[in-house]
């Protein structure tokens, strides 16, 4: 569920790696010529949301569709936030089973807007991109370091399919216990 709107990103086609079972990239015009910027569609991290309005819109779908929450805490100043929305843009059967589990929540963090009190309610994040777990009812799960999913220059298919299926909801496991994240 997209809670914002996602726009075209022009990133240089260099700052990403390339999933493990890509094929062979084209080699480039000439070793001197920049990098072409690949562009794709992505939510952006807005400073202007609301991390509340959007978290309780997130539980209300995740409660109906049984999907968990993850709320997705970066900015635009982030490039590891960005090479994240590029990963799943390159690997769509891991972006299918993302969107299958997940409702995806973008949360800004930045010097116009750390939603200081938003996120008073979890875990101190070590870095950027930062995920938090929530089951669809918004309790807190997982709070996950995404360094650990990364490889080289870039995220691990692997390591990041592990992730999504190991914190995915489990038939029947809904704890509908209210967390001070949740409503009410």
């Amino acid at each position: 569920m997209a809670l914002s709107q996602k726009v075209e990103t022009a990133v240089p086609a260099a700052t990403v790696a390339p999933p493990a079972s890509a094929a062979p990239a084209a080699p480039a015009a000439s070793p001197t010529a920049p990098a072409k910027p690949v562009a794709f569609p992505r939510e952006r991290f807005d400073p202007t949301r609301d991390a509340r309005a959007d978290l309780d819109a997130a539980i209300k779908s995740a409660e109906k569709s049984g999907k968990n929450i993850v709320l997705d805490v970066g900015g635009e100043w982030c490039p590891w936030c960005v090479f994240m929305d590029k990963f799943f843009y390159l690997n769509p059967e891991i972006d299918k089973l993302r969107d299958a589990n997940y409702v995806w929540v973008k949360v800004n963090f930045s010097k116009e807007n750390e939603n200081k009190e938003f996120l008073s309610v979890f875990p101190q994040a070590p870095g950027y991109p930062h995920l938090y777990v929530l089951d669809p009812a918004g309790k807190l799960i997982q709070s996950q370091d995404t360094s650990e999913l990364e490889m080289g220059k870039g995220y691990n298919p692997d390591k990041f399919v592990e992730f999504l299926n190991k914190w995915a909801p489990k038939p029947g496991t809904v704890d509908s216990v209210k967390s001070p994240v949740s409503p009410n």
